[in-house]
Formats: C-alpha cells, structure tokens, sequence
C-alpha cells in the first residue's frame, strides 16, 4: 500500500505564489506517474501536470502552463508543484497521485493512489 500526502495550501492574493509538497509513505521509486489534480466546488475533478518517474517528462494543463511547474526528488519521494501568478480561477483542492502502471497519465482514472487534498485560496 502506498500513502501519498499533500502540504502547502493555503491562501494567498491573486499574483501571488504557492508551492505544493507530495510525499509518499514509502518508496515510489517504481511508480510510473505522479501526478496533481484539482477540484472547484461543483465541478470535476480535473488534470493540473504530471511528471513520468521514467524518463522525466511533464504535462500541464493549458490553464496553468507558464504559471506552474512540477518537479520530483526522488531520494526523497517527494514530487513539487510551483505555482506562480495564481489567480482566483486556480482556487479548490489540490490532489496528487500515484500510479504504478500504464494508464491515461492525464486522467484521474489513471492513478490509484491518492492523497487527501490540500486547500489553495486564492483571493481577487
């Protein structure tokens, strides 16, 4: 079993800058993606970026390219989300994932382990 935990949600003024932290309970040096996703009120779950603990590569969401960026330090099975210039739209829970198999990488059905979700608040 894996446990995956978030931190560093919080509130913060539109332009301004908030950094996620994910760790996960035990090694996930064999997990193939690790991903964040997000979640308004009354809307979907929806992708936000992923990073493939193979080969490095990232994806992002439209809506937060050039603004957010993921990046993982294995020694530590920690992943990061860097998220600059935020704006009130970027308000609701952030989720991140695990998943130690092939799937649809940004899709929540891809991942099979999920933290608990950290706020961020974003204020105009």
């Amino acid at each position: 079993q894996v446990q995956v935990v978030e931190s560093g949600g919080g509130l913060v003024q539109a332009g301004g800058s908030l950094k996620l932290t994910c760790t996960a309970a035990r090694s996930f040096g064999s997990a193939t993606n690790m991903g964040w996703f997000r979640q308004a009120p009354g809307k979907e779950r929806e992708f936000v970026s992923r990073i493939s603990r193979i080969d490095g590569s990232t994806n992002y969401a439209d809506s937060v390219k050039g603004r957010f960026t993921i990046s993982a330090h294995n020694a530590k099975n920690t992943v990061y989300l860097q998220m600059n210039n935020l704006e009130p739209e970027d308000t609701a829970v952030y989720y991140c994932a695990a998943v130690f198999r092939p799937g649809l990488a940004t899709d929540p059905s891809g991942y099979d382990y999920w933290g608990q979700g950290t706020q961020v608040t974003v204020s105009s």
